[in-house]
């Protein structure tokens, strides 16, 4: 099979089951008599599946030795040689989980290149077994996946707006493990624990609510009864390159106007709050003006920062109040800066 993979055709006759990527998503402390660091590492295979090893330093040390002894040229006189990636080198002194920090990048960039030598090399056995999930790896339950945790921000805790917790059909999954949130923005939750799902973040991480919080969580945690609905958009499809078209109220002094703005293709169904001021303020050539939403009681709610724009989206994810297919599915309210007359003030 080796000498069968040539040219540009190599990689589409690998199999499946062959590993492609991988990087290190944390570091936790082993289980044993001293002390040691065990690196948890995501590894994609080539049909796309995804899952979790648990190796030390010293395998990654064994496999480079082995592979030396196979293909390097200076050990190697055969036919298949090639020049391996430098493995970052062994530590005797220091702060072990300090020294396993270090080595992170390091490693990264190890497996990068590892992964990317010719196509009969990701066909040795002993690179194969490294990268393979073991049962003991399949068993092992990571403890936080620092390193595949989205871009922090605040969300809510007190909603659950898109969530109907009484209805079958919710998007919604069933806690595999425990999971304990490191901060407010993480979610914390048991094994066995329903959690309705509010949006998908990355190929990692769902945020959800549970118990009447909301936060977010590693999607290997748990297992998806009901998926996210098409209608609710999820990281992903924010990003799309769908052209998006708002549907804008002007609040002036004596009189409303309806605009529909051209948001561009690309454009998220979440943008900053940065970009919608902006725009707003080129569209209106006006720069003393305020973003607001209409509320589900219908009261006018100025919009400061993003949290405040994600909380608009949730709240349209409910009810839209756009309903046009190219339209995003909220509606912003634009008033003047100094104007506090549209607000309600009553308790």
């Amino acid at each position: 099979m080796n000498r069968q993979l040539r040219g540009e055709s190599d990689y589409e006759q690998l199999p499946d089951d062959v590993p492609v990527s991988a990087y290190v998503a944390d570091v936790q402390q082993g289980k044993g008599i001293s002390a040691f660091f065990l690196f948890v590492i995501q590894v994609k295979m080539k049909g796309g599946g995804r899952y979790f090893i648990f190796r030390r330093y010293r395998q990654f040390h064994s496999l480079q030795m082995k592979l030396k002894g196979k293909f390097d040229p200076e050990n190697n006189k055969s036919f298949n040689i090639c020049v391996l990636p430098e493995l970052p080198g062994k530590v005797y002194l220091g702060n072990k989980q300090e020294i396993a920090e270090k080595r992170i990048p390091e490693l990264n960039m190890y497996m990068k290149k590892l992964l990317s030598l010719p196509a009969w090399i990701l066909l040795d056995e002993d690179l194969r077994i490294f990268f393979y999930q073991t049962p003991e790896d399949s068993v092992q339950i990571p403890k936080s996946l620092r390193r595949l945790r989205p871009p922090t921000r605040k969300v809510q805790t007190k909603t659950t707006k898109g969530v109907t917790s009484t209805k079958a059909e919710a998007p919604r999954a069933e806690a595999l493990y425990n999971f304990t949130g490191e901060s407010d923005l993480e979610l914390t939750f048991k094994a066995g624990d329903i959690i309705y799902l509010l949006k998908k973040v990355n190929e990692d991480w769902l945020e959800g609510i549970h118990r009447g919080c909301s936060g977010i969580f590693p999607k290997s945690f748990v297992r998806i009864i009901e998926d996210l609905s098409q209608g609710f958009p999820t990281a992903s499809e924010e990003g799309s390159t769908t052209v998006h078209r708002l549907r804008c109220v002007y609040h002036d002094v004596h009189c409303s106007e309806i605009r529909d703005i051209y948001l561009g293709s690309g454009i998220s169904l979440q943008p900053e709050y940065s970009f919608l001021l902006s725009l707003m303020r080129t569209e209106f050539a006006n720069e003393a003006i305020a973003l607001n939403y209409r509320d589900p009681e219908g009261d006018l709610v100025r919009i400061m920062d993003n949290m405040d724009v994600e909380l608009m989206a949730l709240e349209a994810e409910e009810k839209p109040r756009v309903t046009k297919p190219d339209f995003v599915p909220w509606q912003l309210h634009v008033t003047r800066e100094e104007d506090l007359s549209v607000y309600n003030t009553q308790p």
